[in-house]
């Protein structure tokens, strides 16, 4: 017995090579990560066409039609900044929770430094308007300090914030410092191009740069979560929240007699950006390949006011699923009677279910990654599915090839295809009948011919009766010298085994004397014996892992022998009473006597078939 436990299995070794592969993929790898981020962003779009987005925030849209309407009026983009100013008055007029700008104000207009004034005159009173900035890419260290940037903007910080730290920041240069209510619009996207995540803010050696949302949700009395980021809940498509044309707004406060609801935007949060493809605002989301940069600001905002962001599962939760598929597949195919279709399809229903589930937990703003573990469970299920069609089509080649020595190729078909091995047909006691065909005078004709052709002889007579055996069901045992041993009744379940082996015997004579006939003048001493006994025989497998032999030992096979070599100078075919019994009325049996026989006390009662009833 093995000290250390049972030995690992190829099934097993198989579990212990994905189960690896599953961690080095949690830690390492992300395989399928691309795959995952595909399912749920499907999972995203079913969701959000069933969502509506927050009435309050609302996107004052510079749209193309904006564009070609304000033509005349501002010329090209980007437009004088006096008519922002003239919007923002407007729009302060109905009294707005916050007026947000998704535009850049990075420097000031050195062509129309009025308009500039203008704006900034404007801004001098309003409390409520913010600005983007944009951390750019680079040697941080080479930027400005952050100790500076401090005096002039509220950065939340930790006790242990760097003084020293710096960043490059483009802040909105052409506005007034005194109005500087700003946060970062910079975007973070996957590594597959598409932007699922909001920054809250970005950790620079302790000094915390909010996101644009952070901050004008964190003035507006709202809970800001504690981590970097939030992935984003979408809801309805890049026109799902309510937009107004900036042209059509900014036409409508000119007006004497204003046409527009004056308090369309009364304690709303305000957006103005774009969505003209000429400006290029333009992201690749979950929901859409063209998204505007304004609606994924909105969504932001949309998040932190509801408090409806997407939670992410932890990151042991793929790898623990992906195991748990693993394990419950373990025992089914290490109890291997059941069907490995049986259990892909239960892998299926499965698979099914859990992909169900993570659209239901989108649905309760928790996004799991379902995708990579079903495939790492798919992948250990063909895994072991091919290693066992490996092992069971090498033990298949094998069992026909043991199985063709004995059976009819017809017989070894059936046996195989019902799933029968060396080992499931070992040890059984069965009811059989036995013949044993032993020839005669063959001493005589071996002197008279070469080994040669004795040998050729023998090969074509035992060719003619095996046949005769396997075609009538028959099992072949062995060849014992110039001797065969046959049995009806193994493998197959045989209830006529005893008139099958009789038949056989009948039909064995007939070819004889046609063989005997064949040989001429040499043939007149080449004869045979057969003796048939039906009774109990165990039945099975017998020999080494080099060599088995399927063949059936007992006393039913000796009294059989012993029958057989009564045969000469009675009868070439004698058989016992017991098989007589067994074939009732489908032939004829003449009685020869009772015979006397080695390592029985009563005699034995013998018959020779006569020909079969009609």
């Amino acid at each position: 017995m093995n000290k250390f436990g049972p030995p690992l299995t190829r099934i097993h070794l198989i579990a212990l090579a994905v189960t690896l592969l599953i961690a080095l993929n949690s830690v390492w790898l992300n395989i399928f990560g691309t795959l995952d981020n595909r399912i749920s962003d499907l999972f995203v779009r079913l969701v959000a066409q069933k969502l509506n987005p927050d009435p309050d925030i609302v996107i004052v849209d510079i749209d193309e039609a904006s564009l070609a309407a304000m033509q005349e009026t501002a010329g090209s983009w980007p437009w004088p900044r006096a008519v922002h100013a003239e919007l923002l008055q407007g729009i302060a007029r109905q009294q707005p929770r916050a007026i947000v700008f998704d535009i850049m104000f990075s420097e000031p207009d050195r062509y129309r430094p009025e308009s500039d004034q203008f704006l900034n005159e404007a801004l001098h009173d309003m409390r409520n308007v913010y600005f983007p900035m944009l951390q750019l890419e680079g040697r941080q260290a080479s930027g400005v300090p952050l100790s500076e940037i401090a005096r002039v903007i509220d950065i939340p910080r930790t006790a242990s914030a760097d003084p020293n730290a710096r960043a490059i920041l483009l802040p909105p240069q052409a506005i007034a410092t005194e109005s500087w209510r700003v946060g970062l619009i910079n975007f973070t996207e996957d590594m597959d191009g598409i932007a699922r995540r909001y920054d809250l803010y970005r950790d620079l050696s302790g000094w915390k740069l909010e996101s644009l949302p952070a901050r004008v949700m964190r003035d507006l009395g709202y809970t800001i979560p504690p981590q970097t980021d939030i992935r984003l809940h979408w809801r309805g498509g890049q026109l799902a929240f309510k937009h107004i044309s900036y042209s059509d707004l900014y036409a409508d406060q000119s007006r004497q007699k204003p046409q527009r609801d004056a308090h369309e935007l009364t304690g709303k949060i305000v957006i103005i950006g774009s969505t003209a493809t000429g400006l290029h605002d333009i992201r690749a989301t979950p929901v859409s390949s063209l998204y505007p940069g304004v609606a994924i600001l909105a969504t932001a905002f949309d998040n932190l006011k509801n408090q409806r962001y997407m939670h992410v599962a932890p990151a042991y939760f793929a790898p623990l699923v992906a195991v748990l598929l693993i394990a419950m597949q373990l025992p089914l195919f290490l109890h291997r009677r059941v069907d490995v279709f049986r259990i892909g399809g239960a892998l299926l229903l499965l698979s099914l279910a859990l992909l169900g589930a993570q659209y239901f937990a989108m649905t309760r703003l928790v996004s799991v990654a379902m995708l990579t573990p079903l495939l790492f469970g798919w992948g250990f299920y063909f895994a072991v599915a091919l290693s066992e069609y490996l092992r069971e089509k090498k033990a298949r080649e094998q069992t026909i090839r043991i199985f063709n020595r004995f059976l009819d190729p017809r017989v070894v078909d059936s046996l195989v295809a019902h799933g029968e091995t060396p080992q499931s047909l070992t040890g059984k006691a069965l009811e059989i009948t036995v013949l044993f065909s032993d020839i005669r005078g063959f001493t005589t004709l071996s002197e008279k011919r070469t080994p040669e052709e004795i040998v050729s002889l023998l090969n074509a007579y035992f060719s003619i009766q095996v046949e005769i055996i396997f075609r009538h069901g028959g099992t072949l045992d062995k060849f014992i010298g110039d001797a065969i041993m046959a049995f009806w009744g193994a493998p197959q379940d045989d209830p006529q085994h005893a008139e099958h082996a009789v038949a056989a015997a009948m039909e064995m004579e007939q070819s004889l004397l046609r063989f005997k006939a064949g040989l001429g003048e040499d043939g007149k001493d080449f004869d045979v014996g057969i003796g048939i006994h039906t009774g109990k025989a165990v039945v099975g497998f017998i020999g080494s892992d080099a060599r088995l032999d399927y063949t059936a030992i007992g006393d039913t096979v000796n009294l059989s022998s012993r029958i057989e070599g009564l045969t000469k100078g009675v009868a070439r075919i004698l058989v016992s009473s017991d098989t007589v019994a067994h074939c009732k009325n489908a032939f004829d049996f003449k009685p020869t006597g009772s015979y006397k026989v080695k390592g029985r006390l009563q005699e034995v009662e013998l018959f020779t078939p006569a020909q079969v009833s009609l």
